[in-house]
């Protein structure tokens, strides 16, 4: 077996078995098509075998890419990658030790999280002003993605069946499409159910039919992108931390739950 038909086994192995996401399996494509293409040009050959994917090729690799400017970050995530793929073919019986267990990472510099108080959450989630449907909808997403912890991509993928505004709970899927129940607040409650007359409203208007919780004008369902933006927008009118992300409400989220006693074991299931 070559490398390059180890490499999509391997990636069929995370997508199937794995249940790793598409973004998921897609970097380690970009990652290990990379280390490959390296290989042949240093190595001079079209088709690698396992006996090539060896230690001194990997450090070479690694060396290539401090040599070009590549962020500590990525060099410590395609040595991940590299280390995975080395352990695939060990188990397939292609390999007897994998080459880059032995091999370190860059030492990756430590930032503290940036995360909001609980004031500067109260002024976000108050910044969607007017009474139209835009305002109301938009509360309803900020409110949602505090009170239940979510990723932007967790957000847009929620369907109107998924929220149970009576229990306070919302099914979400997240990474690995495994799923969990999150709690919502009375706030983000309150706020999801003035946004649902208007969610009807739009679908009428639009002709279309969708199961999305959260809606454009058009009546599809929002993109991870579309969300980013609004939350610049509210964080503008806000006067809070451009730097602030979708994940830095994520992150906050978490934190206040753990300076109100939350065990911190529950707070990261």
């Amino acid at each position: 077996m070559t490398l390059d038909q180890g490499l999509t086994e391997f990636l069929t192995h995370l997508g199937l078995e794995k249940n790793a996401s598409e973004k998921t399996v897609k970097s380690y494509r970009e990652d290990l098509s990379q280390a490959l293409a390296f290989a042949r040009e240093q190595l001079n050959k079209t088709q690698l075998t396992a006996e090539d994917w060896t230690v001194r090729l990997l450090r070479s690799f690694i060396a290539w890419l401090y040599e070009q400017g590549y962020a500590k970050t990525t060099i410590a995530r395609r040595l991940a990658a590299a280390r995975s793929f080395g352990q695939y073919l060990c188990r397939q019986g292609l390999m007897a030790e994998n080459p880059a267990k032995a091999l370190r990472g860059p030492r990756l510099d430590k930032k503290l999280p940036h995360f909001l108080t609980l004031d500067d959450v109260q002024r976000l989630l108050n910044a969607p002003g007017g009474n139209d449907w835009s305002g109301r909808r938009d509360r309803a997403i900020l409110e949602t993605l505090y009170s239940a912890g979510l990723r932007v991509s967790e957000l847009v993928g929620l369907n109107l069946s998924d929220a149970d505004l009576t229990e306070g709970i919302v099914v979400v899927r997240g990474k690995g499409k495994k799923e969990r129940l999150a709690l919502l607040g009375p706030a983000a409650c309150n706020a999801v159910n003035q946004w649902l007359p208007d969610r009807l409203e739009l679908l009428e208007k639009s002709g279309l039919q969708s199961q999305a919780l959260f809606l454009n004008k058009s009546g599809g369902r929002l993109t991870v992108r579309s969300v980013g933006r609004l939350l610049e927008k509210y964080l503008r009118l806000a006067g809070l931390d451009p730097r602030t992300s979708p994940h830095t409400l994520r992150h906050s989220f978490a934190t206040h739950m753990l300076d109100a006693g939350a065990d911190i074991r529950g707070v990261q299931e």
